[in-house]
């Protein structure tokens, strides 16, 4: 199955989805105070776009959000190879990572906004909680997983502490860190939505939290969407990022001729 014909099968499954929820609405089978009419979540969805003062909404959990993911990131990188090489302090610290693991994030939201203020550093702090611990954990195994014989082979040919990182350590712990990168994105936006949820007055958060509010379901459907557009654009990114960072893995039509 080539790649056109999934795509127009997977048209086809939306098509007959979004036909069939519009349908159910009109025979009225579909309740709209709860599953409005997709036309009308289409409708919301065009009105906010075509009024200037929604991107400031979208700037706003925007800027959280990506924040959030970098500085996450960052730190989650940085301290999955630190712990991933050092194995004693891996050890000692385990039952404190542990610990701060098992805290639900949501109750550190009330904590970040005491702190912080209902500004923006309080929604990128829980953003960053949310992210720091998929990518730390990935990042350290990543390293963990490097071929003891590829690394012997690189210290005999006299390679320092830098170049094993630089050349070992990272190429090996590629994969496991994209493969978390992509799954924090939908984490790094949660925690800037819940964050909003809390108290703002601006974000899309904050949108879906009216609409919530005056029960509005076009609205907060709307909102849900915009969101989800928001996800798989950074994903997609990510696919470009992930085909140049790691060019020696085969891509799909190369392991089907194969």
């Amino acid at each position: 199955m080539n790649v056109v014909t999934e795509r127009i099968i997977q048209l086809g499954m939306l098509v007959f989805i979004l036909g069939g929820w519009q349908l159910g609405v009109t025979a009225g089978l579909i309740d709209v105070f709860f599953f409005p009419a997709p036309l009308d979540i289409f409708n919301q969805i065009v009105s906010w776009i075509v009024d200037p003062g929604f991107y400031k909404h979208v700037t706003i959990t925007l800027t959280e959000t990506v924040l959030g993911y970098i500085i996450g990131t960052g730190l989650g990188v940085a301290a999955g190879v630190w712990l991933g090489l050092s194995r004693s302090a891996a050890r000692i610290l385990d039952p404190f990572i542990k610990g701060l693991n098992a805290i639900p994030r949501v109750v550190l939201a009330p904590i970040f906004v005491l702190w912080l203020g209902l500004g923006l550093w309080s929604k990128v702090a829980l953003a960053v909680t949310l992210v720091f611990f998929i990518t730390f954990f990935n990042a350290m195994q990543g390293v963990r997983e490097v071929n003891p014989v590829v690394l012997a082979n690189a210290k005999i040919l006299g390679a320092k502490r830098s170049d094993l990182l630089r050349h070992v350590y990272f190429p090996a712990a590629a994969s496991w860190i994209l493969s978390s990168l992509r799954t924090s994105v939908g984490f790094a936006v949660v925690g800037a939505i819940i964050g909003e949820y809390l108290g703002s007055s601006a974000g899309l958060g904050y949108l879906i939290a009216q609409a919530e509010g005056n029960f509005d379901a076009v609205g907060v459907f709307a909102g849900i969407i915009i969101l989800a557009m928001f996800v798989l654009i950074i994903d997609r990114i990510l696919d470009v990022l992930e085909g140049r960072l790691i060019k020696w893995r085969p891509n799909a039509a190369e392991e089907r001729a194969a």
